[in-house]
């Protein structure tokens, strides 16, 4: 038997019946592997060749309908529909694999790369693909029930009509918001502030303001350590921007203190 150099990471997979655990040796042999390129990649800003492997590949028994969550190393946690990530054509997911031999750069100065696996697309602008479904330095994706069924305290007014902008802003904040921030307490992130205790930022933020704000943080406050991405039109064009607004206008008005 092969002992596993030291440099080893793995990947965990947590999907049901067809969970497994990938080595990185494995990954770098898998059958699918190929060289990508990804175009101003979202955590390097530039142009970033990887070899990496159709996503779609790895998800053995996932269907479209499926709700999976990518767990990063440090915790980080992207909510992620299961449907475009099964997509072989359009907006593409590849988990990109490190190669120890030939490290990924820093994504910083003084900061780690985006390694050991990383989540990326190619033709992102195809399904307005979000910064948040780019997980980096990713652990483990586990198939879970669907965000509405762990956390109540995110749903909006039961009365209204399932496709009620108001809904229509939930699923947006699912996708765009919920890796880095919790509401009344809810979810699964440990990055930004709650956007609903004590205080929802449409209650200390005008909307212009808070618009800006989404489009690029530095823009209202500037400060070295900022994480938070700025969202562009392409990713959350002005019309979802105000769907995702009106959502956490309406949850001023459901505080479920933690």
């Amino acid at each position: 038997m092969l002992s596993m150099p030291l440099y080893a990471a793995q990947l965990e997979l947590q999907l049901g019946e067809s969970s497994r655990t990938w080595q990185t040796e494995e990954l770098l042999t898998h059958p699918q592997l190929q060289a990508i390129t990804v175009k101003d990649d979202v955590s390097y800003h530039r142009d970033m060749t990887y070899s990496a492997v159709p996503l779609a590949a790895l998800l053995t028994g996932i269907k479209p309908d499926d709700h999976l969550q990518a767990v990063a190393l440090d915790g980080f946690a992207a909510e992620l529909a299961a449907a475009p990530l099964l997509n072989d054509q359009g907006a593409r997911a590849w988990l990109a694999i490190e190669d120890p031999a030939h490290p990924w750069p820093p994504l910083a100065e003084g900061k780690p790369g985006a390694g050991p696996f990383y989540l990326v697309w190619t033709d992102p602008q195809a399904g307005n693909i979000s910064p948040e479904q780019w997980p980096f330095e990713v652990a483990s994706i586990k198939r879970m029930a669907s965000v509405a069924e762990r956390f109540p305290a995110l749903l909006p007014a039961p009365a209204l009509k399932v496709d009620d902008p108001i809904n229509q802003g939930f699923a947006l904040f699912q996708r765009n918001c919920l890796a880095c921030h919790r509401l009344n307490g809810a979810g699964d992130a440990q990055f930004g502030p709650d956007l609903n205790i004590p205080y929802n930022p449409t209650e200390y933020l005008g909307a212009d303001f808070l618009k800006r704000y989404i489009r690029n943080p530095q823009d209202l406050r500037q400060w070295p350590q900022a994480k938070m991405p700025g969202f562009s039109e392409a990713v959350l064009p002005d019309a979802d921007l105000e769907k995702l607004i009106a959502y956490l206008q309406h949850m001023a008005g459901r505080k479920v203190k933690p």
